[in-house]
């Protein structure tokens, strides 16, 4: 199959999905709206900024560092970065539609599927929006309708046609498919529900064995500097967190040189026990995993993170925030516990509870496990997913 990926190319996660039809030898093209250096096994890749992408530095977006002013101004630049981007997008829309509109008119692919609705699928959208012989898929992201879809006018009118277009629809939650259908997308045309990286590989994330958790407890924030994560409610839980558990140690990965951050630490007076790191590669990622005890997420807008599936592989107890989306996962006192992502209170008690509670994290692992891999394993996931491309461009 002829495939043409729209995606940020940088995206571990489109990585992930995208490497599955590589490895089975599909002929895959790629439209990156971001520089990164790609895979030899690209049959062609091509580079299309949108909303202003290449103001932002090429950079993977797990292994690297953010741009040093990033560092600087913290999760307030990124508020504003994204407020920026969904205010002046509409201006490079179109002409990056026009761009790709030839790209796909030279590859005549069999499929172009488009990695998140902002803002791969409004180009993709546009530019496929009179070519009605080639499927288009459209994969919808963590808090692509919770948190972008209304933002401005001109985003939920972009979201509307992007979905009028598409002929089939990825999901990483069945919260979002529900709200696909309140945004235009039919109930009739095919849709997936799948992790949005394709899955979890249980070679690389997998329970610690013997000797392999760390013997002082770590409680690990993997989601970094986002502006939809509540970590003013996460660095306020832990001096009540140490009240009980005074030798928990708390591991940051994406927080390393962040200035709002280390304003949060030195006001709540942390800094013996807290560590931020660096963004990690996959495989660091998994290691620490795999020494944690617990897994935070205090998020306001999410699907279903990668993060959260990856930590309920490698044996982590979830405390996340209480949404729609992570219910799907996480049943509350089983095998995870959800609080509101404002509540440091609420917080603390969590994580306390469950450092104090080893029986009940023995319980929710053996859970997880085994939900891991009935729902979310990498080779089962994906070949769902060529067997809905199969079904998307065969309707064509």
């Amino acid at each position: 199959m002829r495939i043409l990926f729209v995606v940020d190319g940088r995206s571990p996660i489109a990585q992930n999905w995208i490497s599955y039809f590589l490895d089975r030898g599909d002929e895959v093209h790629l439209a990156s709206t971001f520089e990164f250096t790609p895979s030899e096994k690209f049959a062609s890749v091509r580079i299309i900024p949108v909303a202003f992408s290449q103001l932002k530095k090429s950079e993977n977006l797990r292994i690297n560092q953010r741009p040093r002013f990033g560092m600087i101004w913290g999760s307030s630049l990124v508020k504003f970065r994204t407020s920026l981007r969904r205010i002046l997008s509409p201006l490079s829309i179109p002409g990056a539609a026009r761009q790709l509109k030839e790209i796909i008119t030279e590859l005549k692919p069999d499929l172009v599927h488009a990695m998140r609705i902002p803002f791969e699928g409004f180009l993709a959208g546009q530019a496929m929006e009179d070519v009605d012989t080639i499927p288009l898929i459209i994969s919808v992201w963590g808090n692509d309708f919770t948190l972008h879809a209304g933002a401005t006018p001109w985003m939920s009118s972009y979201t509307k046609q992007t979905l009028a277009r598409a002929d089939g629809l990825h999901t990483d939650c069945n919260r979002d498919l529900r709200l696909s259908y309140k945004w235009g997308y039919s109930e009739v045309k095919p849709s997936l529900v799948a992790p949005g990286n394709g899955g979890i590989r249980t070679d690389l994330f997998y329970p610690p064995g013997d000797g392999m958790k760390s013997e002082q407890d770590i409680v690990i924030n993997p989601r970094g500097v986002r502006s939809y994560i509540r970590n003013d409610t996460f660095f306020a839980a832990i001096p009540q967190i140490l009240i009980s558990q005074p030798k928990t140690r708390f591991v940051c990965p994406g927080m390393a040189g962040e200035t709002e951050v280390e304003k949060w630490i030195d006001k709540f007076d942390i800094v013996q026990a807290v560590e931020l790191l660096p963004n990690l590669p996959t495989q660091g990622m998994a290691d620490l995993f795999r020494q944690a005890t617990i897994a935070v997420s205090p998020s306001t807008h999410d699907g279903t993170p990668n993060t959260l599936l990856e930590a309920m592989a490698c044996g982590c107890y979830p405390v996340a925030g209480d949404l729609d989306s992570i219910r799907e996962w996480i049943e509350p006192g089983v095998n995870g516990s959800l609080v509101d992502p404002g509540d440091d209170l609420a917080l603390a008690k969590a994580v306390s509870n469950a450092l104090a509670n080893h029986e009940l994290r023995q319980k929710a692992a053996e859970i997880n496990k085994l939900i891991i891999a009935e729902r979310a394993e990498y080779q089962n996931s994906m070949t769902r997913a060529g067997e809905f491309y199969e079904k998307v461009s065969g309707e064509k």
